[in-house]
């Protein structure tokens, strides 16, 4: 139980999150699966991936990014307010707003900065070379729900910034409701 009740249009979001993630983690890994999932190499033959270092990566990759979307759920959470027992020293401790609204925020605007970036060739004739329409297409829809991924956390930091104020200003739960 949080301090202060979420929104549970935000509780929807932190639980919506992962899911913009999984699709380009499931499209990797079938990379991994030994599939080239309809991409070309530079010679217009089908591009696999190469040795152990190369799956390791991609899987890791994928790991990494669904982690790393799960953080989310800080936002909306008791352990985004108290850090857990079970770490040691900091267990039971609050964690103060902005040590969590900073790092998301520069997270979300990062985010927004590096897909904005990977996909501005997207519906151009400059991106990846595909052996069909529809191979480019899965990629797309795969990829495409990154896009969202920082707005979404932008606008759960601000969910929690606004929930986190309140402790600061008791009369201001009143005045918001």
């Amino acid at each position: 139980m949080t301090e202060h009740p979420v929104p549970r249009w935000a509780d929807r979001l932190a639980h919506v999150i992962p899911f913009l993630v999984l699709p380009s983690s499931l499209w990797r890994l079938g990379l991994v699966a030994g599939s080239s999932m309809g991409v070309l190499d530079d010679a217009g033959r089908r591009a696999y991936l190469h040795g152990f270092g190369e799956h390791f990566y991609v899987v890791c990759l994928s790991l990494f990014s669904e982690a790393v979307a799960l953080t989310a759920f800080g936002m909306v959470r008791r352990w985004g307010e108290v850090v857990p027992r079970w770490i040691p020293w900091l267990g039971g401790r609050r964690v103060a707003p902005y040590a969590a609204i900073i790092p998301a925020t520069l997270g979300s605007l990062a985010l927004i900065a590096i897909w904005s970036f990977a996909f501005r060739d997207g519906f151009t004739g400059d991106f990846l070379a595909f052996s069909s329409t529809a191979a480019e297409i899965l990629m797309v829809a795969c990829y495409a729900p990154l896009n969202l991924w920082g707005p979404a956390l932008l606008v759960l930091t601000w969910a929690y910034w606004r929930r986190r104020r309140l402790e600061r200003q008791p009369h201001a739960v009143l005045a918001s409701s």
